[in-house]
């Protein structure tokens, strides 16, 4: 049996992504709903970015490492939703092999690219509350460039590694049952004789690693607590920049989690779910934070929250004092 559909001019080897079925009656309100979701996202992230960058007040570690949490926004959703949009307006669904490859590849390092910076952000409030003198002098520009490194180069090595093995695979099918390429899904297409051995191993590697960052993130949280129940001041900064961190985690933890035991759902046999249900559980991530985290942070953070504030007076004070301004070419 021929493993992937080939293409007979080009010998272009391709998947088809069955998740679309039960959606093609939807396509119009479902692809414009998406399209306005997905400029949403650009929207809030790029705009975040830019304030941070533009506004020399905010070239600080967390402001910095909150900047590399939307432009990491930005990299995940725009590896999913520019072809999920075009998936929508045509009638035949199809992946190339290389490029599911790579949605497999964008997905896996997207989410876990989060967890990492998540797990930077809570050393940085760590330090910032529980280590205040040491602070400044070891969140240096070079210290916190090794750190938005660290939180980068860990997922694109590891699940580099990841898809490589899963390149090597002979495969016997050619459905992908969802709207999108995941690793675990690919696998799940290697023939009966395929090794597929040092796939599971590596995702037990992956499980620890990332397991890891989880228990980081709450023993800097249970020092981070211990900490400000002594000092009213510590409190106060803890409500205000510790509660959004504390509140992504939580929301990331949240969808990440729910993915994980619909893995093991449906690693174990079970397919009754609806196809739409199985689509958005696996494509959760990419809808929640992406929204949420720069729309928290907006709110909770004061100076951002300020400045946001500042641009929306600044323009409408311009506006009236333009509308009130005499009209010099008026005749007397």
């Amino acid at each position: 049996m021929c493993p992937l559909i080939m293409d007979n001019q080009s010998n272009e080897r391709s998947f088809i992504l069955s998740g679309f079925n039960e959606i093609m009656n939807f396509t119009v309100p479902l692809f414009s709903v998406t399209l306005l979701y997905y400029c949403v996202i650009l929207f809030f992230n790029i705009s975040l970015v830019l304030l941070i960058v533009l506004d020399e007040s905010l070239h600080e570690p967390m402001y910095i490492l909150l900047s590399s949490f939307c432009i990491n926004a930005l990299y995940g959703t725009t590896g999913f939703y520019p072809k999920f949009l075009s998936d929508l307006l045509s009638s035949s669904h199809r992946i190339s092999y290389e490029g599911c490859l790579l949605q497999g590849f964008i997905m896996y390092s997207f989410a876990c690219c989060d967890l990492s910076i998540l797990t930077v952000m809570a050393f940085d409030r760590y330090m910032a509350i529980c280590r205040p003198l040491h602070y400044y002098s070891f969140m240096t520009k070079r210290r916190l460039s090794q750190l938005v490194c660290f939180s980068w180069l860990t997922p694109f090595c590891v699940f580099a590694i990841n898809v490589l093995l899963t390149a090597r695979l002979k495969l016997c099918g050619i459905k992908i049952q969802r709207a999108l390429c995941l690793n675990w899904l690919i696998v799940q297409l290697a023939c009966p004789e395929a090794d597929t051995f040092p796939n599971n191993i590596s995702a037990y590697v992956i499980l620890v690693i990332y397991l890891s960052h989880w228990l980081f993130i709450i023993w800097t949280y249970i020092y981070i607590i211990k900490t400000c129940v002594r000092s009213r001041e510590d409190r106060v900064k803890f409500t205000q920049t510790c509660v959004p961190h504390l509140t992504s985690v939580i929301i990331n933890f949240t969808v990440l989690a729910f993915d994980s035991m619909y893995l093991l759902y449906m690693i174990s046999g079970s397919t009754r779910l609806p196809q739409s249900l199985q689509n958005f559980i696996t494509i959760e991530f990419l809808i929640i934070p992406p929204v949420m985290n720069p729309l928290i942070y907006g709110f909770k953070l004061t100076k951002i929250r300020n400045r946001i504030l500042g641009l929306f007076y600044f323009k409408r004070t311009s506006k009236l004092r333009l509308s009130c301004s005499p009209n010099k070419n008026r005749p007397n």
